[in-house]
């Protein structure tokens, strides 16, 4: 019994000391375990200063502004030390960085941004992530920019880029868009079992990286969900609002706008029913439209000929002249139907009689009224029901 005493006061002289240990080491190893390793965003912003998109290339800054640039690489890299320990991409940064200053004759004191900001005949960092902006700063050359778009939507219709209407069986996974800005694929579902029509059930937009505007960002909406944030739980990627999601509710059902102001592009992503349906809205200097270097791309191409149900294009010129394997072919002729009783104009004007709004769902009543082959179809149940059962959802 005279032993318990001392014995029960080392016990918790034991426990204190070790409680005592777990909570400084909780502290000290906190910032590492909890703070992201941003050399990554130091990376982007020195190019970003100092690549040719922006106006600066490393060659054409001056002796002062391009060690400002350096400065304020170095800064960024200290800012982020603690970090970024062991991180094989943070050290040769830094090694580099030492070896470009003294490849300059930098000096490591002196200002870092205000400098250069004051400069009017070079853009700052917000313009740079602002595709309007860079457009207003081109002059008169950037005031004839054009717009594409891109939808797909029903049972599926597509509308490419090049205002090309399709239906499409396109079951399982397809790429909408593969370029050095986004990926877009969608995945397509029977809608009834043994019938060609198919709904889209996924869709997944993927933004890459792009030099100090964001860092790569995945969307993906399901029948099931249609979320307003990203995967990563964010609403934004970069700064100053150059890419953000925003989800609108209306009588219509749910949707989701998201977007990319560095890339001029805009996207809606509903969900209708059971299905989803996406919009697209890109720069035309953006897309590529050479057969040989874009590969597989809806949007851009069009459905492959053994997908293809029916096709129309709209009565204006398209973007670029047809490329082999995209719209029609020489040798099985237009996939028109044989007797087309509406032109665009008559479609169009039918079509605005009931849906006001010249969205994807306008777009998918002309496309019906285009290729449909009878009159009393078209001004009976078939696509008229189709034109009101879409005004109450296009919003």
């Amino acid at each position: 019994m005279g032993r318990s005493g001392p014995q029960n006061l080392a016990k918790r002289q034991l426990w204190n000391c070790i409680t005592f240990t777990m909570v400084l080491l909780s502290l000290l190893l906190r910032p590492a375990h909890c703070q992201q390793c941003r050399i990554q965003r130091c990376n982007a912003e020195y190019v970003a200063s100092t690549s040719p998109s922006s106006g600066l290339q490393e060659d054409s800054l001056s002796d002062v502004d391009y060690c400002i640039a350096l400065r304020a690489y170095a800064l960024c890299t200290r800012r982020t030390a603690r970090s970024c320990r062991g991180d094989l991409v943070y050290h040769s940064a830094v090694f580099r960085i030492k070896e470009l200053f003294t490849q300059h004759n930098c000096s490591s004191d002196g200002p870092t941004s205000s400098a250069r900001a004051t400069s009017t005949s070079r853009p700052v960092v917000s313009e740079l992530c602002d595709y309007e902006s860079r457009v207003l700063a081109s002059g008169p050359a950037g005031q004839g920019k054009k717009y594409a778009h891109c939808g797909l939507f029903g049972d599926p219709h597509l509308r490419t880029f090049r205002d090309e209407f399709q239906t499409c069986k396109v079951e399982g996974a397809w790429p909408l868009i593969d370029n050095r800005y986004l990926s877009v694929q969608v995945t397509n579902v029977p809608v009834v079992l043994g019938s060609s029509a198919t709904a889209t059930s996924k869709i997944t937009v993927i933004f890459k990286s792009y030099h100090g505007c964001t860092e790569q960002k995945v969307y993906q909406a399901t029948t099931e969900d249609l979320p307003s944030a990203f995967q990563d739980g964010s609403r934004s990627g970069g700064e100053g609002g150059s890419l953000w999601i925003v989800e609108k509710v209306g009588s219509g059902g749910r949707l989701v706008t998201i977007q990319a102001r560095y890339i001029g592009t805009s996207i809606i992503v509903r969900r209708v029913g059971r299905y989803l349906t996406f919009a697209i809205r890109m720069p035309e200097d953006t897309l590529d439209f050479s057969e040989e270097n874009s590969g597989l791309q809806l949007c851009l191409h069009g459905c492959p000929r053994n997908e293809l149900i029916k096709e129309h294009t709209l009565g204006r010129q398209p973007l670029h002249p047809h490329l082999p394997g995209s719209g029609s072919n020489p040798e099985l002729g237009p996939l028109l139907p044989p007797h087309q009783i509406y032109t665009v104009e008559r479609a169009t004007a039918k079509c605005r009689e009931t849906l006001q709004v010249e969205d994807i769902y306008f777009q998918s009543c002309v496309f019906d009224l285009l290729t449909t082959v009878s009159s009393s179809k078209s001004l009976g149940s078939a696509v008229c029901v189709r034109c009101s059962a879409l005004g109450g959802v296009g919003g």
